[in-house]
Parts: structure tokens; sequence; C-alpha cells
């Protein structure tokens, strides 16, 4: 009999409209993939490699080939040139999975012949032939990006059986193992390569356990599952899908699966979510199968060569006897914990801690190994730097550095921005007041607090968070087509699945809450409710989630925020000590002043002095009097009793941060702002009663503020240059309180900003007015305080001018990158959520410039800013204000262009300074 049996006639394939009968919509179509089985029709290079082998020993790539192997593909082949026991493979590249998408779904000329020959080289490694009945290799087909995507692609395994092969396969590893590799075979290629939904199979299995009355999967006998692969054939049938015998046809429809998942919905969410660009696509490898599910010398698991929760140096990890891969990181079953394999699997699990231990001090950073236990004998099948919580990330760093296993610099590259931010998350205020209302106790996944409605789908989920409203993602098990759910919950709560879990992984790489293998949960999806400790919830509930100890706990328990301190206020003394940038924060209280200077901040780069005004019933009716004055008399009185509240609060936000440059922006938003919400006659009352005023000149005032446009209206410095009262009560209140600051011994460095400048014309008159007032304060009070005053680039003619504004008096300008954004775009903040998210969806934008720079439009006009600026004052100090000071990528946009500094918001100031050293970083090390 030939190795490779002939494949079928292409007449007798399926036709597309036969597999997608029955398939849900947005099932991907492989039609196009039975018309290329024959030939490639589209040229490549001819000198370009397309296909790399490793095995044996050997490679012929490397773990520096990431963006071309992807990081499966790569690390297999420096794990296989190192000497460890890999099973042989190859790996298409990306640029063959760009080129099959630029091209129709077409592979590229000499990609499939490559395949082949590669092919050859994995079966003389194995001592094995695709398709021999009497000697069977068979394939495992995996995807791999440049960046790790867990579970967010697709894979095939037990790849090269079908009837004749199962038969032999019977006969050389017993019918059991065979039989129960075929059903998974069957199912996996159903789900992922040709379109049929995996519940159908799950059905047939499930019917099958009742009929036997056995719980697990590995309870059927041999004859169960024989019976079993006759119901899964029933199933594609019944799909009116035929499945391919031919072994060949199997690899390159698999292959094309792979690259069809790039893709994938959940594939795009994901790197959205992450921030992912620029990637090729994922490459595609094809290795030759170990097996775990070979009776109770074998089995499989998943290990972190540290604790991924805690940064602990232990193995951590899980593994399960007799089972495969999927088993695992599904959740399928429950696995042991890995440590429990040194009783189970002896001389494997010696091999393994050696391994881990090689792998960890070669790579330099924490792995997530992947590996197999085929009748005792031990494979390595991946190895990648592991997805691992914030405190974790932290830990390891430190650790590695005082190990002298890496240098402070490799430490502060090793921890991302995202890991700080996961530092910063509240926890539970006392766990003990909590203790009983505990409902249940899960596997603690990932740590952290968690607090949220219940949520049973990432529909509802996605709802909700778009809503402003904290949810928890309660599941059976987590599939990768529930990122977005998990990505918009505080937390995950599932009944089944270990600590390597998807839902585990995926959790723990973004910070969030995760209880897993909660086995006494009922989940009712259809009817929305969960059972659990006696107590029933229905969608809606609150419910908390403590990620370290893994309980469960009925209603919304009280959280307290988090601090810096130990390994993090260690290793943010190695994060100052390399960035250039200066961080700031936006604060507009003396409370949230002394937050940001707890986090780190060298300084307020924004006051918003309107804040202030909302910060009492009292002060609110006073800025309205203000307001509803009909002349200057009455509008300069309110103005008087406003007067001691900025100037309180500006001697509380001086003295928090005393010795640090405070920058307050005098009032910015339209007049309007400050009036109650309602219909007219509810607001013209409220006035009324709060003011004094008539209610006829209420109305007619109200007239007089309305805009139709007010974001482009009656704000910033146009208020100041019509009302200048409003203006000089604000900087004599900034001045006074400077004075008495310091006055009393303390330091004091007070910067003016003027907001909304679009003219040279309006910043001279603003300046001479802060000049003046200034001048009166220093003569009453006898003392000079130094400070500067500036102005806010924000709008696009701005930008155009900077060099006229800072010949004009400018000594600093800051970039107020949110209004700035929204002008240059032409984007409205309030009214883009009606078009953002088909936007993001379709690509017609990457991300949301508010939150994400646009360094080709925004961008440029800083960088025009900044250059026009300094010719004109060579020493003019720059920074940001907007939202955009806590981005790590704009941030570091921000250090490329020569800014002094960067202000965020109390919280993320931690963010913005490991973003700036790695910037900085990068600069030296010229990437």
């Amino acid at each position: 009999m030939s190795a490779h049996p002939v494949a079928a006639p292409l007449c007798a394939q399926p036709t597309a409209a036969l597999r997608r009968k029955n398939q849900p919509t947005g099932t991907r179509n492989r039609a196009h993939a039975f018309r290329v089985v024959a030939k490639a029709v589209t040229e490549a290079p001819p000198s370009t490699k397309q296909v790399f082998v490793f095995g044996d020993g050997t490679a012929d790539g490397d773990a520096s080939m990431k963006s071309l192997l992807g990081g499966k593909g790569a690390n297999l082949a420096e794990m296989s040139a190192i000497g460890l026991s890999v099973p042989a493979g190859f790996t298409v590249t990306t640029e063959v999975c760009a080129q099959f998408h630029e091209n129709d779904s077409q592979l590229p000329t000499g990609a499939w012949e490559e395949m082949l020959v590669s092919l050859k080289f994995v079966e003389k490694c194995m001592g094995k032939t695709l398709g021999d009945p009497a000697n069977p290799l068979l394939l495992s087909v995996r995807s791999g990006a440049a960046v790790s995507m867990p579970g967010m692609m697709d894979t095939v395994l037990n790849l090269g059986l079908n009837d004749l092969v199962v038969e032999g396969l019977a006969v050389k590893a017993g019918e059991k193992f065979a039989f129960d590799s075929y059903r998974r075979f069957l199912d996996m290629y159903g789900d992922v390569v040709m379109g049929i939904p995996h519940n159908l199979f799950e059905s047939k299995i499930d019917q099958l356990k009742r009929e036997k009355g056995v719980v697990n999967d590995n309870e059927l006998t041999a004859k169960d599952l024989r019976e079993l692969v006759k119901q899964y054939k029933l199933v594609y049938e019944t799909a009116g899908v035929q499945f391919p015998q031919d072994p060949l046809a199997q690899m390159k429809l698999a292959a094309f699966a792979v690259f069809d998942s790039w893709n994938s919905d959940r594939a795009k969410k994901y790197m959205s979510i992450n921030q992912i660009t620029g990637l090729k696509g994922t490459a595609v490898t094809v290795q030759a199968m170990v097996f775990g599910n070979m009776g109770e010398t074998s089995g499989t698991g998943v290990c972190f060569t540290r604790n991924p929760s805690t940064g602990e140096n232990l193995l951590y990890g899980e593994y399960l006897v007799n089972a495969q891969g999927e088993d695992v990181v599904a959740g399928i079953r429950t696995p042991e914990d890995i440590l429990t394999m040194a009783n189970a699997l002896p001389e494997a699990y010696a091999g393994l801690v050696k391994n881990t231990q090689l792998l960890e001090k070669h790579y330099r950073d924490m792995q997530d190994i992947e590996f197999t236990v085929q009748e005792g004998k031990l494979y390595m099948l991946q190895t990648r730097s592991g997805k691992r919580t914030g405190v974790s990330a932290v830990k390891i760093a430190v650790d590695l550095v005082q190990d002298g296993m890496i240098t402070k610099t490799d430490a502060i590259n090793l921890v991302e921005p995202t890991h700080i931010d996961q530092m910063l998350h509240p926890q539970f205020k006392d766990e003990a007041l909590y203790a009983n209302d505990v409902i249940g106790v899960g596997l603690p996944a990932s740590p952290g607090a968690a607090v949220g409605q219940v949520v049973f789908d990432t529909e509802t989920a996605e709802t909700l968070h778009a809503q402003g409203k904290k949810c928890i993602l309660v599941r059976v098990e987590t599939s990768p087509e529930d990122v977005g759910g998990m990505h918009a919950s505080e937390g995950i709560l599932t009944a089944r699945g270990g600590m390597t879990s998807h839902a585990a992984v995926v959790a723990r790489g973004w910070g969030k809450t995760c209880v897993s293998g909660c086995s006494e949960l009922v989940v009712d999806e259809t009817n929305r409710w969960l059972s659990l400790g006696g107590v029933k919830l229905h969608e809606g509930d609150w419910v908390s989630l403590n990620g370290t100890t893994g309980e469960v706990i009925r209603g919304a328990a009280e959280l307290a925020p988090a601090a810096i301190s130990g390994d993090l206020g260690l290793f943010m003394s190695w994060v100052d000590a390399e960035r250039r940038l200066k961080v700031l924060a936006n604060a507009d209280t003396p409370e949230d002043a002394k937050v940001a200077r707890e986090n780190g901040a060298e300084g307020l780069g924004l006051v918003r002095t309107e804040h202030m005004f909302f910060g009492s019933g009292e002060r609110l009716k006073t800025v309205r009097r203000m307001i509803m004055a009909g002349n200057t008399t009455d509008r300069q009185s309110a103005l008087d009793d406003l007067l001691p509240f900025q100037r309180t609060d500006f001697a509380g936000i001086f003295a928090a941060m005393d010795g640090l440059p405070v920058t307050i922006r005098l009032l910015d938003p339209p007049l309007h702002e400050f009036l109650p919400d309602g219909d007219l006659d509810e607001i013209v009352a409220l006035l009324a009663q709060d003011t004094g005023t008539d209610e006829n000149e209420i109305v007619e005032r109200i007239e007089k503020l309305t805009e139709v446009n007010p974001m482009l209206g009656f704000r910033g410095c146009r208020l100041a240059i019509t009302y200048p009262e409003i203006g000089k009560m604000q900087v004599r209140a900034i001045f006074q309180a400077a004075c008495a600051h310091q006055k009393s011994g303390g330091s004091v460095f007070p910067d003016i900003m003027v907001p909304l400048v679009g003219t040279t014309t309006e910043l001279t008159h603003q300046i001479q007015m802060i000049r003046t007032t200034a001048a009166e304060v220093f003569e009453s009070t006898e003392i000079v305080v130094n400070y500067r005053v500036g102005t806010m680039i924000e709008i696009p003619r701005a930008a155009l001018v900077s060099d006229q504004i800072a010949s004009a008096g400018a000594e600093f300008f800051s970039f107020g990158t949110n209004d700035l954004t929204q002008m240059t775009f032409g984007y409205s903040r309030d009214d883009m959520s009606k078009f953002l998210p088909t936007y993001l969806e379709q690509g017609i934008l990457k991300h949301d410039p508010f939150q994400v720079l646009d360094q080709e439009g925004v961008g440029q006009l800083i960088e025009m800013s900044v250059k026009k600026g300094r010719s004109a004052r060579p020493h003019l100090k720059i920074g940001i204000c907007g939202e955009h000071g806590g981005d790590p990528s704009s941030v570091d946009f921000f250090h490329r262009t020569r800014l002094d500094y960067v202000s965020c918001s109390p919280f993320r100031v931690p963010i913005a300074r490991l973003a700036a050293a790695q910037a900085a970083l990068k600069e030296k090390n010229g990437k």
C-alpha cells in the first residue's frame, strides 16, 4: 500500500453550500481550500525560504526569528538546537500567511512543495510515515504569531488518522488509544477546519457517557469509542460535510484553517484590546504528535518556571495522566498540581525540572512550557515567556536581578506598563468583613479583588461595560470566543478548568481576577442563574471574587486602594534612574495631589480650577450667582464670595506639592456646564432659589448662554477676556495662597496656564492681566513668588503659529491633546461613540484616538509646535496634560519629540514612569 493514499477526486469533495448547511453565520468558509489542493498559483521570490524544519538536535531557525516563525516556531527551533527532546516538525512562515491572505487564500508558489519536503524530514526523524497504517505518523498543526496570543487562533491535533490508519494504530498502540485519538481528531477537525459547531460533537459524547453511566471521557471503553467515532461521522453527514480521508489533504486544509484564524473575530478582538499591530500574520507549525493518552505511564501538562500569580520561585502548573493537551488547557478535566507528578511519573518529573531550569536560564525570563510524557519519555512541546500578573512580573524582575541573571535595565523591559496598572488595582478592605457571605471556593487562578453584577455571556458583559457598569462573567468554562466578555468584565468565574486553563491564562495576562474550577458551581446559561453553596443568584445580582484565595462572595464586598511598596518601590527606583521625561499628574484637589505624590508624581501638570466649583453646594450656588449676574457689580460680588474657596483649595494643593511645580489652568469650560440639568421650568426654579434672581431674568440669561456648539464657543480665554473680573479673581486667589505658603516656610512654584489660545493677541491680553494682578498681590503681601505664564496648545492654529506664541511671552507650552485631537479630527468626544465601534471593527481607525495618540496627524502638529516654539524660545518648557500622558505608546512618542514632561491622572503616574524609562532605553539601544 502507498504511504500516501491518493486523494478522492475533487468532484467527490463537499461543496461550500453543503458544508455550510447548519453552519452558524460568521463561520469560516473553506470552499477555497479544495480548489488549491492540487497546485499553488501565486508567485513568490524563488530564493525566499518559506518553510523551516527542526528536530534531531538541529534547526533552520532560532529564537531571534519570532517575526518570521512566530513565537512557537522560533522557540521550538531554539529548544531543538540546544538539545532538548523536541518532536520533529516544520514551520511555515508568517510571510506565507500574509501572501495567503493577499492572494485570495492561495499559497504562494513553492510553499506546498517545501512543506512536502519538510514532511519527509519529519518522517525520517521520527521513523514513521504519514498515512502508513503499519507505522503511522500523526501531526499537530498549530498557530504561532510573533506576539503570544493564547487560545486566540486554531489548532488541530492527531492529524493523519483515517479509517485505515486508525485500525493500524489500534494494532500497534491499542484499540482504546487509537479510537480515542480518532474521535478527538474528528471533533477538532470538524470544528476548526470544516466549520461544524463543536457542541454537536460534545452532545454525542455526553449522551454516550450518560448511557454508559460514566462521568469522565477516559472511562469509556474501546468499544464505546468505536461507536462514538461512528456517531461523529454522522455529525459530518448531517452537516453535509465529507471528512477527507487523504492525510495530505487534511494537512493542507488544516494549515489553511490556521491561516484563516488570524482574521477570526476573537483574534482581531484580542489584538485590538492589547494594541497589537504591525504583524504579518501567524506562522503554522506542523509537528509530529507524541501522546499523553497511552496509559498510566503517559501524561500531558502545562507549567511555569515560577508562579505566574505571585512570582514565587517554585515550579507551578498542572498535568493529567493519560490525557492530551487540550484536556488541560480547555478545562475539560480538572488537572493535578504539577508537584504531585513527582510521585506519579518520577523520572519524567526529574527531567522536566531540569529542563525548566535550563530554559529559564537560557531565555533569562520566566517560561510557560507545554510538555507530554509518552510511555515514560518526556517531550518538550513549547516554551514562551509566560503571561503573568503585575505582582508576579515585578517580583520576577527583581529576583532575576538579585540572582544575577539579568541587569536592572533588562528588568525594566521585562515588566509591561499594564503590569504596573494591575498592581494599582484595589484589594478588599477587610476580608473578615465578608466572611459570612462566602458561598463557595474555587481555584485562585488570577489574584486581585473583583466586584460586579453577574452576567453569563460576552454580549451582555460588553453592553454593561459600555454603560460604565461593572460585571463578573460566569461560565461553565471559557473559550477563546469569550475574549471580549472577559476583557469587559472585572473578573471571571468558571465551574470547570484549572490554574492553566484558558480563563486563567488570559485573565492573568490582563490582570483580571479569576476563580476557576469551582466544581460546586451550577450554571444555567439559558435561564440566567447560578447556584453555589445553597445560594441562587440571577443575572444582575452582585457578586465578589477574591482571586488570591479563590473565594466567591455574595454581594458587593468593600474595596480599598492599592499602594506602592516592597518590590515595586525598588523596581520603580530603577525605572526613575533611566528615564529622561518627567512625570507629573493631573489633580484638582489636595487629596488627589497627595495620591499623585505618593505615586511618584514630580509636580502637577494640570489643575482644573473649574472642578473646584463643584466642591460643595455653597460653592456651586455662588458660581451660579456669578453666572446669573446681569452686571459687573453683581458679578464681582459673587466672585468676592468665591475667592476664599479658591484660595483655600490652592493652599491645600501647594502644601501637598511643596517644593514641586504646580500648573494651574484658568477657567476653561462653557458657563452653562455649571447650570442644573432638567427641563426649563425646573432649571429656572432651582436657579431662582439658589441665586435670588428674578425668573424672567434667569430665562433671558439662559437664552444668552445657549450655544449651538459650546465646545468651540464661549469658553477658555474667551471668558476671561470678556469678563476680566473672573480671571483676576482666580489669579488673585492663586498668588494669595502661594505667598502664604512661601511665608510659612514652604516652597511653591506656580505655573499659570491660559486655556484655548488661538492668537497671540489673546495670549498677550491674558499675560498682562496675570502679571498686573500678581504684582498687586506681591505688593500687598510684601512677598514675591517666582512663577511662569504659559498656554495650552489645543487649537490647531496655535500649533501652526507656536513661534509667534512663544515670542509673545509664553514661557511654557502644555499640549491639551484631548481638545487638539477633537479639533484635528473634527470628532466630537461626546458623540463619537455612535461610530467609533464601527470604525475600529472595520479598521478605519486602529485605536480610539482619545486614548492612543494619533502620531501621524495630531503628532505632526505637536512636532511642528515643539520645533517652532523652541526656535523662538530655546529653553521653552513643553509638556502634555491630556489623557495620552498615561498611554505607553504615546509616552514613547513624547519622549522622541523631546517634550520635558507628561502629565496624567494620579493613578497612571507609575505607568507613565515605566513607559518613559522604556522609551529612553529603546532610544539608547537604537531600536
